[in-house]
């Protein structure tokens, strides 16, 4: 589907002499023309963040969506802002289907003083954009289709309900079936399943199982063990193609910090607000905060070549997401493969961690503790490497790992009670 839509940029590009870019309604970019100018006012802020980044600011969208694209059904020219970061002005073509507005082709208008675009050139550049139209539409509506056959899939157990189901889905996407797939789960999520996912070959939501723990010491926290998710499966050219996808799947997660920061930056902000507006994006902050126990976080699987290995390829995703809530090293965006050990305690621990051994030490009047002897098994039980981590004196972590097995009647020098009590520890983040 995305070479249909470069292929089309590209026509609308050579119709009207300029390069285009096409954003779908959420200025997400899905495809852009060859930019070969040497005018400097070519690449302006504005639409260099939209290419390298694919995705505009909620500022930017909000200045544009002010001029009544989201209305249009005719070429609408946008006058150039330079404080705003805009330094050409721009011509919007609306891509629509059945009145319903799918996204933009962008073009820079002409400079003050020069002819525009052949009224001509421009209404047949407006019949491509509606072919454009028609193609997102289809998108949308194929993911939503099968959203009930995807979710049987992720749902039906093993047995033969999951071989049906299975082969439910495999049909439902025809040839396509057999090609490169990625599973994602993004979690916790509302509800609503999306109107489109870039890339995307079927889209639901679905209930978790289980509840979970926050970090060592703390008594509980809701994560992306319970509730729902949101399930997408993601189409793959060749494995190279994950990184992209990943970017994609980064999008699926709020940025709390943007919006705000943006809209009062502005969008040609630069300096303190903009870092400030950047930092915030970077976080992946969900419902409440970044570092909030209600965190939003996606897990991408291993690419799988057809659906036969999708169940487990779900499992790997479920499980990634719940180790971006443990560890938030990993980013809001954790892959399975990169999770190191929480491959396998988010599969061993899929019900809250209550060992007799760790169950005093992981209370909340003992996080401390439980801090001191993560931190010291982590370093392999090296006291000088864990007491310089943890900015404490040898002799108070000695104190420290003293008073831990008391509470827990392990003994640290016995390698089988360190793995133990190091396995408690972990899985008691994953939520």
């Amino acid at each position: 589907m995305k070479g249909d839509y470069q292929d089309l940029v590209d026509e609308i590009s050579a119709l009207l002499g300029a390069p285009a870019t096409l954003e779908n309604r959420d200025f997400r970019l899905i495809a852009f023309g060859a930019h070969d100018s040497d005018d400097d006012l070519a690449m302006d802020p504005v639409r260099t963040r939209s290419i390298l980044t694919r995705q505009s600011t909620a500022a930017v969208r909000a200045w544009f969506e002010g001029f009544g694209i989201a209305r249009a059904t005719g070429p609408v020219r946008i006058p150039a802002a330079p404080d705003a970061g805009v330094f050409r002005g721009r011509i919007c073509l609306p891509v629509r289907s059945r009145g319903i507005v799918q996204g933009y082709v962008w073009l820079l208008d002409q400079e003050p003083g020069k002819p525009g675009p052949d009224p001509a050139a421009l209404a047949a550049a407006m019949e491509v954009a509606q072919r454009i139209g028609v193609l997102l539409a289809e998108e949308a509506k194929a993911g939503a289709d099968l959203s009930r056959e995807f979710q049987a899939v992720l749902t039906a157990g093993r047995g033969w309900q999951q071989d049906m189901a299975v082969a439910a889905l495999r049909a439902a996407l025809g040839p396509g079936g057999d090609g490169l797939h990625a599973a994602v789960c993004v979690a916790p999520w509302p509800g609503e399943t999306p109107a489109t996912v870039p890339g995307a070959a079927a889209v639901c939501v679905v209930p978790l199982r289980g509840g979970g723990a926050g970090e060592p010491g703390a008594a509980s926290a809701a994560g992306p063990a319970g509730g729902l998710a949101l399930a997408v499966l993601l189409r793959l050219r060749s494995t190279d193609a994950l990184a992209p996808a990943l970017t994609a799947v980064a999008r699926l997660l709020p940025r709390a910090a943007e919006p705000a920061a943006a809209a009062a930056a502005g969008p040609g902000a630069s300096g303190s607000r903009a870092k400030a507006a950047s930092a915030g994006a970077s976080t992946g902050a969900g419902s409440t905060t970044a570092a909030g126990p209600h965190r939003m976080t996606a897990g991408v699987a291993d690419p799988v070549r057809g659906l036969a290995e999708l169940p487990a390829a779900w499992e790997q995703a479920v499980a990634a997401a719940r180790a971006a809530v443990a560890e938030p090293r990993f980013g809001p965006v954790a892959q399975w493969s990169q999770i190191g050990p929480y491959r396998l305690l988010a599969s061993l621990a899929s019900d809250p961690v209550d060992d007799p051994a760790a169950r005093t030490l992981l209370t909340p009047a003992h996080r401390e503790l439980a801090r001191t002897a993560e931190v010291f098994l982590d370093c392999a039980g090296q006291a000088g490497r864990a007491a310089a981590a943890l900015g404490i004196h040898r002799q108070t972590l000695y104190y420290r790992l003293g008073r831990v097995e008391q509470l827990t009647g392990l003994d640290l020098d016995a390698g089988e009670d360190r793995l133990l009590l190091h396995m408690a520890l972990k899985a008691s983040r994953l939520a």
